[in-house]
């Protein structure tokens, strides 16, 4: 019966798909496998998207039933449809306590969310919970997700029990223990700089797995930092010789390769910890020579551990046997008739010839064949290895092949690489003059505008300068062959842009340099040029410049200029274009006709394209039209410094220069607001405080009796340099030299002179052809490529003497020391001690009982306690400047208004004292305005 049942549920099950999925899951995953088109495709996962956000809406969802439509997510996800109605599930998934559900909603959520997903944050918790599990798998699965989600700023709070996941029991947790901390030493090095340590340690584990894994960080130390690892060299060594002799268990081979992943991870390892280093590449020798003999070169991992011991040899030093091992190992590569190992071979092949240059004539007719393969990519690898092998010898031929190869392809990005390595060469081993005009003209004939302008440049400067061997001769020879070059290309149709500017300036710049050729036969090939391409305003621009050159030429040799009717034409049509740029230089070259030889000499003078240009950079030359015109009433230039260490542009004032006037223009965003200015008249009742003047002073110092006659009158409170009490710390105006004046205690500004100051910042193999004869055009191709292999390679380089302008000097300004002051009273300063305030005589000396010792110390009286009705009465340093104002004031300070005192009670006088100091924000607590006058007098 019991039997019956289970054969009963397992037909249910069956009818409903089987292993717990429905049949609806089922035909999904059918439907999208049979759509015939995208359409089709997206129609059904459009219509699955609706009925999943009807049925993730239910209340009461049974578990199963929910990872069933987290994995139907994940199907929407994967076809590149929006699925984030449904992240929130799968996070609550990672939440559950069924190992099957959390470990699905982790898989869900590391397909869903990336980093940055602001969803991270619910999931930080239960990973730092699942860490702590007794439960590998859940703590596996956490560290699956670590991997994934874990972003910079979450790394602190789970990095102590991964660190502490490295002693773990189980070789599974450790390995990705290992892998998490990789992943956090790639996102945040600071983070885990102290725990580098780790790696060398699990580096010993008794495990494979998790000494495989602890070699991916150390490949990423490494390739950091070589010597801090270079003890490690012999450990690396013996991991390798113990792989090869087989002794890690036989789960770890691959195709009868023992370990092979681990093996190829160890040789590029052992490529950075060898290079150019004699005494680490000596113990390699032996391991390596093991590899080449024990590798099995009819499978594909074993030609990778090959290719893999060639790339280390390359990069080591060698010693003769592994160079003869790794040229047989690259013979058997091109013997093969796999394009992807002939491939390795070429690759392998070009590494090696920086060893030992003498190695790819043993494979000459091999990289023929791949030379003349159909498969591209064969094809442009050969190319790299002859451009690593070319020399004076074989550069034609190379150069000739690789003009063809690129006339063939229409890959633009690969045709500029190829254009690129044919310029270069043909400027380091050119043999003649006339070869190298040639090259370039067919590379800019070919490659059109897809070569780099900068390469145009060059040629052009090359062309002016010649090789740079002293040789007059041989420079105009080069010229002469590149007019007569560009004169029969200039004919052909629709050449390129670029190259139609390098004709137009070499024809401009020498074309009647020799004689050869008149100016009205160049000028004429030069108006077609321009009437060709009309739509080309850079073309033309060109071919204008370079008619006037010839024309200048020609006036500067004492020659009549004859122009051409259709030069003139031209001219005229110039003259009334809609290109500013043509219009000018239409206008210039008309001008440029009108005037003397000895003028136009001067203009243009003859070859002159790369001599010094000295710039002046002060404009010195303007000098005496500056002075003249600042005598007759101009306004002086303020330059940019001045300008932006100005707080106000109108107050600027100095005995040499003239007020800015207030419309002229503004240089800054947002400026201070300019002091209004109140009429002088003689008050009795309120004391002036005197206005912070805001420009900066120049040149001549100002005396203070001169500011203080400047400074506003305006009644209001001083607060230059004062701290703020409340609110954000900051000081109301800046007293820096070079914008604000210091104030001083009584309300006169100290000047100094500021200037602005300017800082300037500182083997051995033959290959055996399978054909049962050698073709003799190839054996003729063998001969020019790899011949001549004992003659010197002569490197040719081009000198582009490229002239530095002088530079010019900046001037600078003095630098004054400010004179110290100090700061204006602080009348809100009930809590920190102030500077004493010095006053020249202070004419009440009745109220001398009054003041207290205590302020001349800094110390802090209470304001408040004026208004209260105790008989003890005490001062602080700010009332005390405030007498010492008014003392000033009596005295007749010319700029300044004079306060009439008097003895005696006087309520009105009382009651505007009151509303000064309400005004400067301090309230009376009491109503006794008595004794505040009584105080002030």
């Amino acid at each position: 019966m019991e039997q019956l049942k289970t054969i009963g549920r397992e037909l249910a099950m069956g009818s409903q798909g089987g292993f717990g999925q429905s049949k609806e899951f089922l035909d999904l995953v059918k439907s999208i496998g049979e759509a015939r088109s995208k359409a089709e495709e997206d129609r059904i996962v459009l219509s699955e998207i609706d009925i999943l956000k009807r049925k993730l809406l239910e209340p009461d969802i049974p578990k199963r039933k929910m990872k069933e439509y987290i994995i139907r997510l994940v199907y929407i996800e994967m076809l590149g449809h929006d699925a984030s109605f449904g992240y929130i599930h799968a996070v609550k998934m990672t939440h559950d306590d069924n190992l099957l559900l959390k470990r699905t909603g982790y898989l869900a959520v590391t397909l869903f969310l990336n980093e940055d997903h602001d969803l991270i944050i619910l999931i930080v918790n239960t990973i730092q919970k699942d860490l702590r599990s007794d439960n590998y798998l859940v703590v596996c699965a956490a560290l699956n997700a670590i991997c994934r989600l874990i972003n910079e700023e979450t790394i602190p709070a789970v990095l102590p029990q991964v660190v502490d996941l490295l002693n773990h029991q189980k070789e599974a947790v450790r390995k990705k223990a290992i892998m998490a901390l990789h992943r956090f030493h790639r996102k945040s090095p600071s983070s885990v700089s102290h725990l580098i340590s780790n790696f060398r340690k699990r580096l010993c584990d008794n495990d494979p797995g998790v000494m495989g894994a602890t070699l991916c960080p150390l490949f990423d130390l490494i390739s950091e930092d070589v010597t801090s690892y270079k003890d490690l060299v012999s450990s690396f060594v013996s991991i390798l010789k113990q792989v090869t002799e087989r002794r890690l268990p036989k789960s770890y081979d691959y195709h009868q390769m023992p370990a092979p992943f681990i093996q190829i991870k160890l040789l590029k390892i052992m490529a950075l910890l060898g290079s150019g280093d004699k005494s680490a590449s000596e113990i390699m020798y032996m391991v390596l020579g093991d590899l080449f003999r024990k590798c099995d070169s009819s499978t594909n991992i074993g030609n990778a551990i090959l290719y893999e011991c060639i790339r280390c040899i390359s990069c080591i030093i060698p010693s003769p046997k592994l160079l003869e091992a790794a040229a047989d190992a690259i013979s058997k590569f091109l013997k093969s008739d796999s394009h992807n190992l002939k491939y390795m071979g070429i690759d392998g092949l070009g590494r090696l010839i920086k060893i030992s240059p003498d190695i790819a004539e043993q494979h000459q007719l091999a990289v023929i064949d791949c030379l003349e393969d159909p498969d591209d990519t064969l094809k442009r690898k050969t190319f790299e290895l002859l451009y690593k092998m070319t020399k004076s010898s074989n550069v034609e031929v190379i150069v000739d092949r690789m003009i063809d190869y690129m006339i063939s392809i229409n890959d633009n990005h690969y045709k500029t690489e190829i254009a690129s390595r044919c310029v270069e060469l043909a400027e380091q081993f050119a043999p003649s003059n006339q070869w190298f005009i040639q090259i370039m003209n067919k590379v800019f004939e070919h490659a059109g505008d897809l070569v780099n302008i900068k390469v145009a440049h060059n040629l052009m400067r090359l062309i002016a300068e010649g090789f740079g061997e002293d040789d007059d001769d041989a420079d105009s020879k080069l010229r002469l062959s590149a007019v007569e070059s560009y004169l029969q290309i200039i004919s052909e149709p629709k050449l390129p842009s670029l190259f139609l500017q390098v004709i137009s300036w070499v024809l401009g710049e020498y074309g009647t340099a020799d004689g050869k050729y008149s100016a009205s036969y160049i000028s004429g090939k030069l108006c077609d040029v321009a009437d060709a391409y009309s739509s080309d305003e850079t073309v033309k621009g060109y071919a204008v410049s370079a008619l006037m050159k010839i024309y200048a030429f020609e006036i500067a040799s004492g020659r009549k200029v004859d122009v051409l009717p259709e030069c003139q034409s031209l001219i005229e049509e110039l003259l009334a274009s809609h290109s500013t740029d043509l219009q000018q230089r239409a206008y210039e070259l008309q001008a440029l006709l009108a005037l003397d030889a000895r003028a136009v000499e001067s203009i243009l003078p003859l070859d002159a394209s790369c001599e010094d240009i000295e710039v002046d950079k002060d404009l010195s030359f303007l000098n005496g039209y500056i002075q003249q015109a600042i005598e007759s009433g101009a306004q002086p230039y303020i330059s940019e410094r001045e300008r932006s260490g100005m707080s106000e542009t109108t107050d600027y004032h100095s005995q040499d220069h003239h007020e800015v006037p207030s419309h002229a223009l503004r240089f800054e965003a947002y400026e201070r607001p300019k002091p209004s200015s109140v009429p002088t008249q003689a008050s009795t009742e309120l004391v002036p405080v005197p206005e912070p003047s805001y420009y900066s002073e120049a040149h001549q110092p100002v005396s203070t009796s001169s500011v203080s006659e400047r400074e506003s009158s305006e009644i209001k409170l001083r607060l230059d340099g004062v701290k703020q009490k409340w609110g954000r710390p900051s000081y109301q105006s800046s007293t820096s030299v070079s914008s604000t004046p210091p104030q001083a205690a009584n309300g006169t500004s100290s000047h100094s002179d500021v200037g602005v100051v300017s800082s300037s910042l500182k083997p051995r193999s033959s290959y055996e052809s399978k054909k049962p004869e050698i073709d003799p055009e190839k054996q003729r191709l063998a001969a020019s490529l790899f011949g001549g292999s004992s003659s010197s390679r002569s490197d040719r380089k081009s000198s582009y003497g490229g002239h530095k302008p002088a530079k010019g000097t900046a001037n600078k300004h003095p630098k004054e020391n400010p004179i110290p002051v100090q700061p204006p009273p602080d009348l809100l300063d009930f809590d920190e001690p102030t500077a004493p305030t010095v006053t020249a005589t202070d004419p009440f000396k009745e109220l001398e009982g009054l003041m207290d010792s205590s302020s001349q110390d800094g110390g802090s009286t209470d304001v408040m306690g004026l208004y209260s009705d105790a008989t003890a009465v005490t001062t602080t340093t700010s009332v005390d400047s405030l007498l010492s104002e008014l003392s000033d004031s009596s005295k007749g300070n010319p700029g300044t208004y004079q306060s009439q005192t008097s003895k005696g009670p006087n309520s009105k006088e009382a009651l505007e004292k009151d509303a000064l100091v309400r005004q400067m924000g301090v309230n009376p607590t009491s109503q006794n305005p008595t004794l505040f006058k009584d105080l002030l007098g």
